[in-house]
């Protein structure tokens, strides 16, 4: 077994690599610029961590959020790696306590912020602590293409001047090519080895539901999972507190994350989440960036989000173990309509296009009758194969078609009719007023009420409309033209549709499913009172030293051990995520509680014959 094999083995305890992770570690140990896309859940750190044990010297790990760097020198401590973080969390005493250790060459990764890298004795600090590796965690946060960007992160472009022959990494979950290409730049990394992993992420189950009485709709969802933990994410600060309230009310464990909290209220908050104290967190998109937490279990979309990048971020907060986790999104044209409506308001007409194209984007996805993940997946320019990828509600429950020509005859019309009648063109809304005989002042000013297509569509509400209308959209019969205002345009097809009174069949739109459950893509069948037993003991023996319950074990661990009954430390060997320092630290604690619950229970056969 070659070092890198060994050292996953005995300070993680994992037997084998993740999709590329082999490749990237063996190109930063070659000393080449490395840049790195791998998926939340994917094992991004272990790709700096592991090689920093391997070379002499300091790795220095440039993350942007406080809790992401208490949060993994935590979990490298559990597993017996020399970590530290410098940030403004810390007192005096303490940072210059931890100085003193990197001046001694005590730690092999330390963690800091951008912005406390250009203080003026950092320069002679790097210099004198032998950095041999520079990763940049959060790389798209130097892109302005990016979802997330901080213009701090263009400031860490300097260490190239400050560390000229130090190799650089960088690694981000989500880059569109174009983000990709602005991080490269602005590192002024030297001809990088690129990696770009699937972003598909097998054990997340997405789907789409029409948003009605969303409160009602989240406590039937979580009603469901009392043991799981979850994020509600909220598109303003109030329905965040108003949801996290509801559900207070009716009995489970829920708080709120907004920028309008104190810094201690926000900090106490998300410190109850990583912690299992609380199972809910209803947060804005402010929260979740660096949370590390691995058995998040579901993921919750109370509002539509501004595009699919930072839909793909925040769903992905789910499931980072590899076990099973739900993604909800509650949808509805009038979230669409603000969110136009804020765009509408953008003063930058470039900021104002790209957000509208990204937007109609989101809507298409969150509309789609065709396999979810295949759509979200083609914005980053991946195709799949197969019929179904098993894991949407739209492959599981493919929604039915129906004869929709009457209606589509009559849309077209309207829209051919507006052209034919005037040298402008009007939006979607305009044209579905004119179907349903609106009175309003513009289609009187503008003579749209003596269309031979004015109220002919009375038979279906507005709503309806909007639906039938983003299905030919969809299906290329209409077309949007850009600009400020987006016109609705009818394109060739459906012209020719129009003149040859073909049928037009249309997928029916969706509806509230009364019950659609995940199936347990990836998961791990165990014995699950076992495995609710050494949960209870990994959550003492964590509030016994003050860090988060999968710092100690992750649920992917404890459910192997539910499964394979190991009542002896060296019977933890086939464990994954045990290494030496954990083995000797905690192995015979779980194995002792595993051989007092077969006292008292039957060992489980599960349907595999195991």
């Amino acid at each position: 077994m070659d070092q890198l094999a060994k050292a996953l083995k005995s300070t993680f305890g994992y037997d084998s690599f993740r999709p590329l992770q082999r490749e990237i570690m063996d190109s930063i140990i070659d000393g080449k610029d490395t840049f790195a896309l791998l998926p939340t859940g994917g094992g991004k750190s272990l790709c700096f961590q592991l090689p920093a044990l391997l070379r002499e010297g300091l790795t220095l790990v440039v993350s942007p959020l406080i809790a992401l760097m208490k949060d993994q020198v935590s979990q490298l401590e559990a597993a017996g790696v020399e970590a530290t973080f410098l940030n403004s969390s810390l007192g005096a005493r303490e940072t210059k306590e931890r100085l003193r250790g990197l001046h001694e060459g005590r730690y092999r990764l330390l963690y800091a912020a951008p912005e406390r890298l250009m203080l003026d004795h950092w320069k002679d600090n790097l210099a004198a602590w032998n950095v041999t590796g520079i990763a940049i965690d959060e790389a798209h946060c130097i892109s302005e293409w990016g979802h997330d960007f901080r213009p701090e992160y263009r400031q860490i472009s300097r260490l190239r001047a400050l560390l000229p022959g130090v190799p650089m990494m960088a690694l981000t979950a989500t880059a569109t090519e174009r983000v990709r290409r602005d991080i490269v730049h602005h590192l002024k990394m030297r001809d990088p080895a690129v990696f770009v992993a699937s972003f598909n992420r097998p054990n997340l189950f997405y789907r789409v539901i029409p948003k009605d009485q969303p409160v009602g709709q989240i406590v039937d969802f979580v009603r469901k999972r009392p043991m799981d933990s979850g994020i509600v994410y909220c598109a303003t600060r109030a329905s965040a507190d108003r949801v996290a309230g509801s559900l207070s009310d009716r009995g489970f464990a829920a708080v709120s994350y907004h920028a309008g909290l104190t810094n201690t209220e926000r900090a106490s908050n998300q410190e109850l989440f990583i912690r299992d104290e609380v199972r809910i967190v209803c947060a804005t998109i402010a929260f979740g960036m660096g949370i590390n937490k691995p058995n998040v279990r579901w993921v919750i979309h109370h509002d539509l989000p501004k595009n699919l990048e930072g839909y793909y971020q925040e769903t992905g907060r789910a499931g980072r173990d590899g076990l099973p986790a739900d993604c909800l999104l509650l949808f509805s044209a009038g979230d669409a309509a603000k969110q136009t409506h804020f765009i509408d308001e953008m003063t930058n007409p470039k900021e104002r296009d790209i957000a509208r194209e990204q937007l109609g984007l989101m809507i298409r996805y969150s509309d789609c009758p065709d396999c979810r993940r295949r759509e979200l997946l083609r914005y980053f320019g991946e195709e799949i194969g197969g019929e179904s990828c098993g894991a949407c509600d739209n492959c599981l429950e493919p929604r039915e078609t129906y004869n929709a020509t009457t209606q589509a005859q009559k849309l077209l019309s309207c829209v051919y009719r507006v052209r034919q009648g005037g040298s402008f063109g009007v939006g979607m809304n305009h044209v579905i007023q004119i179907l349903t005989g609106s009175e309003n002042e513009k289609i009187r000013r503008w003579g749209h009420d003596r269309l031979s297509t004015y109220g002919i569509g009375k038979e279906l509400g507005k709503s309806e409309w909007g639906v039938l209308g983003r299905e030919l959209l969809r299906n290329g019969f209409l077309t949007l033209d850009g600009g400020q205002y987006p016109t609705v345009s009818i394109t060739e097809a459906g012209i020719e549709a129009l003149r040859s009174r073909r049928m037009i069949h249309l997928s029916k739109p969706m509806s509230s499913p009364k019950a659609l459950r995940a199936p347990r893509v990836g998961g791990i069948e165990c014995d699950e009172t076992l495995f609710d037993r050494l949960r209870k003991l990994r959550k003492r023996l964590a509030d016994e030293r003050g860090v988060p319950a999968y710092v100690i074990l992750g649920d992917n661990t404890l459910r192997q051990m539910a499964r394979d009954y190991p009542v002896t430390v060296s019977g933890l060997g086939g464990i994954g995520g045990i290494g030496e320092r954990k083995a000797a630290e905690f192995g015979k604690l779980f194995t002792d509680e595993i051989a007092n619950h077969l006292e008292t229970y039957p060992r489980v056969r599960f349907r595999d014959g195991e």
